[in-house]
């Protein structure tokens, strides 16, 4: 009897150890179907022309997917900051101020973008002057403009192009992987319509290419070298701007004179249509006047 129950209950064990077998193999084999179904054949490709869709999808664009050779994004990790600032100051010999700013921005590792020096009648000079100078320079050479004379205004400002620059910079990674395969379908085209086809392609990008990377150049530039405005001016002389100056009193005169001439000749010809109208109002008065007969004098009698 013991033994019978022993027995028993090897049996059952193993009963159990089969199914949970089966189980297993049942789940394996519904989980891999599953997946098939899921994913499909790894191998299956759609042909466009003479190529695969692993490397033309159904638009005519080609895929990005990463490959060997494609080409390394730069390093948009760096805070990309466009920093500029504009000061006006008062000089008292504005040609000597402006060589004075092309040697500090010298000085610093930069240059002058632009100088324009004018003069007022009065013998006064004025201009503007921009310069670029590294973005690590920027404080000193402000501070450095700042003291080159008495600041009337001053202002500095920084613009964040951390994003645009990073956005650009993903852009130009996949305009390149593009354009490499665009060149490798190409190598493989046999018929005439594949290849104008491709070339548009390739034309296409590289056109979206070089305009994006000559917006990367110019936000490199104002990035990496930093822009301050600087307006110069003199101070204005005692007395005002020219003095005192008989010459200008007596052309002031004859302005004025000359000014109420036409002023009068405006009025005049203003008013001309009333006078006409006067006038032939009056000499309709004057020719009914002469038309009405003369009532006889009185007769005077002759006192005897």
């Amino acid at each position: 009897m013991k033994y019978r129950s022993f027995a028993l209950l090897a049996l059952v064990c193993v009963a159990a150890i089969i199914a949970a077998g089966c189980t297993g193999v049942s789940s394996s084999s519904g989980q891999a179907a599953g997946t098939d179904l899921i994913q499909g054949p790894s191998s299956a490709v759609k042909s466009v022309g003479s190529y695969s869709e692993d490397t033309w999808s159904d638009n005519g664009a080609v895929a990005t997917s990463a490959s060997p050779g494609t080409v390394i994004p730069e390093s948009a990790s760096d805070q990309k900051i466009i920093r500029t600032a504009s000061v006006t100051l008062e000089v008292s010999d504005v040609p000597s101020a402006a060589e004075a700013l092309k040697g500090l921005a010298g000085g610093k590792g930069g240059y002058v973008s632009s100088s324009s020096i004018q003069k007022t009648t009065g013998n006064r000079f004025y201009g503007t002057v921009v310069v670029r100078v590294p973005a690590a320079a920027f404080d000193d050479t402000l501070a450095g403009v700042k003291s080159l004379g008495t600041v009337r205004s001053a202002s500095a400002q920084s613009s964040d192009v951390t994003e645009e620059y990073t956005d650009l910079v993903a852009q130009k990674t996949s305009y390149q992987n593009q354009l490499a395969q665009y060149n490798a379908i190409m190598k493989k085209a046999e018929k005439v319509e594949d290849v104008i086809t491709v070339q548009q392609q390739i034309d296409r990008v590289q056109t979206a290419l070089d305009r994006l990377e000559g917006r990367l150049k110019y936000l490199n530039n104002r990035v990496d070298l930093s822009t301050i405005t600087i307006n110069l001016q003199e101070p204005e002389p005692v007395g005002g701007e020219t003095g005192h100056s008989f010459v200008s009193a007596i052309n002031e005169g004859i302005a004025g004179f000359l000014g109420m001439i036409d002023a009068l000749i405006i009025f005049l010809f203003t008013i001309l249509p009333l006078i006409l109208i006067g006038i032939a109002g009056y000499g309709v008065y004057r020719w009914k006047k002469g038309k009405t007969p003369k009532a006889p004098a009185p007769e005077v009698q002759e006192t005897k």
